[in-house]
């Protein structure tokens, strides 16, 4: 064999190693936003990150958080919460992940890390959870469940239960005393926010909060998480048992609930690395060798493996030639 028909051999065998990684670390092509009907995904080769509001609050909790990613370029949706029940908030989240094309970061405050918990899960385009102050359930836990799972929550001494009429026969809804809402939800804000927070506050439902999570998407996708060291919503070390179990990459502030409102530059940050863009050097959160994606990189590894493998041998052949 001459020299110049072993560069090309080498080249061939080169493009179709690279081919072959790319195809596997990409999966199927996700449809476009134009063939489904639903929207296009994040501009500049990043994520479109996703907001989930927990409960007693809405959307507008993230607002400093989502102007900041905005700033930086993401596109950013913070859809409603229904706040009625884990199944059903979850399903709802769960279609307005499938109008998005492209990749997705996906963040939950409180309650809305239960509902992004179980609304990612079998979407291939989620690629990192952020889990801010929140609940992270397994399969079987339910947000209720895991408020009784260690001390340091003041919450349910602080629930204001009020009867609500509705279509299917209405039920409890939970409520924050308004004399406690500051103390327990977000002792670190201006009293004047959080008296307009305690009237304008949005309640759970208290069968909704006790349904139990049916997936835990963080078994698959990587997670980021903030724990809040003031919390008296949800405890600390509720908080810390969570990102430890799903192997999380954790940052500890010295915050009440509401971290997001009041470091926000904190939660930018974490959602930002888990988007691959921290600009810091940082190493991508540790991942649970279990699941597709567990799976994927090891079949990554192992086609990595092969290509090193095939451009040795190619390159001992082309040495032969050389010498012919």
């Amino acid at each position: 064999m001459g020299i110049s028909q072993s560069r090309r051999s080498m080249s061939a065998a080169a493009v179709v190693a690279l081919a072959t990684c790319a195809a596997v670390a990409a999966g199927a092509s996700p449809a476009t936003a134009a063939e489904t009907g639903g929207r296009p995904g994040g501009g500049g080769g990043k994520p479109t990150v996703v907001l989930v509001h927990g409960a007693f609050a809405d959307a507008s909790g993230w607002n400093d958080v989502a102007a900041r990613l905005m700033d930086d370029g993401f596109t950013v949706l913070a859809p409603p919460n229904g706040l009625r029940g884990l199944t059903e908030d979850a399903a709802y989240v769960a279609s307005v992940l499938k109008s998005i094309s492209g990749p997705i970061v996906l963040a939950g405050h409180s309650y809305g890390g239960a509902v992004i918990t179980q609304a990612a899960a079998g979407n291939p385009n989620v690629k990192a959870l952020v889990y801010v102050s929140a609940f992270a359930p397994d399969v079987g836990e339910s947000p209720a469940e895991l408020s009784t799972k260690f001390a340091g929550s003041d919450l349910a001494t602080a629930l204001n239960p009020v009867l609500f009429a509705g279509s299917g026969g209405g039920g409890v809804d939970l409520y924050i005393q308004t004399e406690r809402f500051r103390a327990v939800f977000a002792a670190d804000l201006p009293e004047s926010r959080t008296r307009l927070m305690a009237a304008e506050q949005r309640p759970v439902s208290q069968v909704g909060f006790a349904e139990k999570a049916t997936a835990a998407a963080w078994r698959d996708i990587p997670s980021w998480f903030v724990v809040s060291r003031q919390d008296r919503a949800i405890a600390p070390d509720l908080e810390r048992f969570e990102s430890r179990r799903a192997k999380s990459r954790t940052v500890e502030i010295d915050s009440s609930h509401v971290s997001m409102m009041s470091h926000p530059d904190v939660v930018v940050r974490q959602i930002r690395e888990a988007a691959g863009f921290a600009g810091d050097g940082a190493a991508p959160a540790e991942l649970a060798a279990t699941g597709s994606h567990g799976q994927a990189l090891a079949a990554l590894g192992a086609v990595g493996a092969a290509a090193l493998v095939s451009g040795s041998l190619l390159t001992r052949i082309a040495r032969r030639g050389a010498t012919r």
